[in-house]
């Protein structure tokens, strides 16, 4: 019999109403959500841990710190399954993979958009498909199962406030789906880049994602410092473009700045449009390249890198090897 480790962070799949008027919060763990499930995995020993107790947008680096050092001290199981809330799945799941927590065993991130008590609540689902895919050989590094889809944790990004099948990695796509209570994959990530795992300082340093579009001269950016930020990500229009009004904020800011476009689905543009405040003009005023990153994403990249204390051209071939890979 396979054993599963499901570590439960909390968010929407523990979630309920309390039948008043103060909406859905977290209130059932893992040892619930594990009992739901024994009936549908009769060959998957499924050990239960309450982790955390929280909505995932109180979910902080401190948490995810302590998550990846759980999910590295435990041994003696086939595979991790993560459940969390959806607002931040998909920063948990790249923290993780470029991290290299899934390097000796599957780690499977889900969670659910309906919660317990609504019609068609999808959390035992996916979390039933999650187990499947985390017991199953063929399944390699972090992943996210979302609806039956198997995506790579460093790819996927949620695509939808509300529906059910919320989650995509496009361009790039699924790598496999779980069908009739099994895993099939027939794609695979390539090996992507990691990073070294950096020590916690006990005060972590800020960076801060700001988006533009028109005509906002970005204005607030040379402030930042004043305000204790270490970084910035900054979601350009398009391919990663500002203004032309605004391109002297961003020369004027004293800090390590990565260009990512707001569209969601990249590139970040290198080479095709020259225009004052365009990607080859800003890029050429020292800006990091974005990548295929989303803006959260390039965020976590960015602190992650800053911890390490790396800076000028060591922060830019690490950050852009990850942002490339």
């Amino acid at each position: 019999m396979k054993k599963v480790l499901l570590i439960t962070l909390g968010g929407t799949i523990s979630s309920s109403a309390d039948g008043g008027t103060t909406g859905v919060v977290p209130r059932s763990g893992a040892d619930e959500l594990a009992a739901q499930l024994a009936p549908w995995l009769p060959h998957v020993q499924v050990v239960p841990h309450e982790f955390r107790l929280l909505p995932s947008p109180s979910l902080g680096l401190a948490d995810l710190f302590a998550l990846l050092e759980l999910i590295r001290s435990t041994e003696d199981v086939s595979g991790i399954v993560v459940s969390q809330g959806t607002d931040t799945l998909e920063e948990t799941a790249f923290f993780l993979d470029v991290l290299g927590a899934g390097t000796h065993r599957p780690v499977v991130i889900t969670g659910a958009m309906r919660d317990r008590d609504t019609p068609g609540a999808d959390g035992a689902a996916n979390l039933v498909a999650a187990v499947h895919v985390a017991a199953s050989p063929q399944a390699r590094g972090v992943l996210v199962v979302f609806a039956d889809r198997i995506f790579a944790g460093r790819t996927v990004r949620k695509e939808s406030a509300v529906h059910t099948d919320a989650f995509t990695a496009s361009p790039w796509g699924a790598l496999g789906l779980v069908r009739e209570g099994q895993a099939h994959l027939p794609l695979s990530a390539s090996p992507a880049p990691t990073l070294p795992v950096p020590g916690l300082p006990s005060d972590l340093p800020a960076v801060a994602l700001i988006s533009t579009g028109v005509d906002d001269d970005l204005r607030l950016l040379p402030g930042l410092a004043g305000f204790g930020y270490a970084g910035v990500v900054l979601e350009g229009m398009g391919g990663g473009h500002v203004t032309a009004g605004a391109v002297d904020a961003v020369v004027a800011c004293d800090l390590p700045v990565a260009l990512c476009s707001r569209a969601g689905t990249g590139p970040t543009l290198r080479h095709t449009y020259g225009y004052p405040g365009g990607e080859i003009d800003l890029l050429g005023r020292g800006l990091l390249w974005g990548g295929h990153l989303t803006g959260v994403k390039a965020r976590l990249l960015l602190l992650l890198c800053l911890m390490h204390g790396w800076s000028g051209e060591e922060l830019r071939e690490r950050f852009e090897t990850i942002a490339g890979g």
